[in-house]
C-alpha cells in the first residue's frame, strides 16, 4: 500500500479526533461558565461583567458583547460567542 495514503488516513483520523476533543471542551467550558454564573449569585458576587454583557444585548451590540468578553477573560472568538449566546439563552427562558 502507499506511505502516502496510509499518512493521509492517519492524519484524517486525528483530525476527527481533536475536533471531538475540541467540542467536548467548548461544551464543558459552557456548561462550568453557567455553573460559576450561578454560584456567584447564590453567594452574592456582584457580576458586574455579565451584567455589562446583558445591557450590551439590551442594546443590540452583540458584537461589541462578544469582544469585551474577550478582553475580559482571554478566550478566543468561538469561546466568547458561545458565553454571549448562552446569556442569550438565559434571558429568553
Amino acid at each position: 500500500m502507499n506511505y502516502a495514503i496510509i499518512l493521509g488516513l492517519i492524519v484524517t483520523g486525528l483530525l476527527i479526533g481533536i475536533e471531538g476533543s475540541i467540542s467536548q471542551i467548548r461544551s464543558d467550558i459552557k456548561r462550568i461558565n453557567t455553573n460559576v454564573n450561578r454560584i456567584a449569585q447564590q453567594v452574592g458576587v456582584p457580576d458586574t461583567v455579565t451584567d455589562e454583557l446583558k445591557s450590551l444585548l439590551l442594546e443590540g451590540k452583540k458584537i461589541k458583547a462578544i469582544k469585551k468578553y474577550r478582553e475580559v477573560t482571554g478566550f478566543g472568538l468561538i469561546e466568547a460567542k458561545e458565553y454571549v449566546d448562552s446569556l442569550i439563552e438565559l434571558k429568553s427562558k
